[in-house]
């Protein structure tokens, strides 16, 4: 199903325990941000991002990509297929736990684009 007008959905931590506190209702839930242009999560706590990726990994045919930069994304890095880790002000935590580790923000968009498509190319040819 689409919807005619674009939406974006921003949940806080409280509002993420519910929707996903059971099967039916974070199912829904999932539905509902697949329909969404941009889906925001704040004031979460490591779990939820844990429990977010985790529920994009079962209701999803796609490979999940997490990226952090301290030691309160190490749980959401460690749950999706792909973890980057950016060395920052908040310790070396989320670089140790990831599969890639970048030094600045801006060096994300060249490792996906990139370095993400030539890996891709590599693993499709026979």
């Amino acid at each position: 199903k689409t919807l005619e007008q674009k939406i974006c959905i921003v949940i806080n931590g409280p509002n993420l325990y519910y929707a996903l506190e059971d099967e039916e209702t974070s199912k829904k839930f999932f539905r509902l941000a697949l329909l969404a242009s941009s889906v925001v999560c704040c004031r979460v706590s490591p779990k939820q991002k844990s429990d977010v990726v985790a529920l994009a990994k079962k209701y999803g045919k796609w490979i999940t990509l997490s990226v952090g930069d301290g030691a309160n994304d190490v749980p959401m890095i460690m749950t999706a297929h792909i973890g980057v880790g950016i060395r920052g002000k908040e310790g070396t935590q989320a670089v140790r736990s990831s599969d890639y580790a970048i030094s600045q923000f801006r060096f994300l968009k060249k490792l996906l684009l990139v370095h993400g498509r030539w890996g891709y190319r590599r693993v499709s040819w026979l």
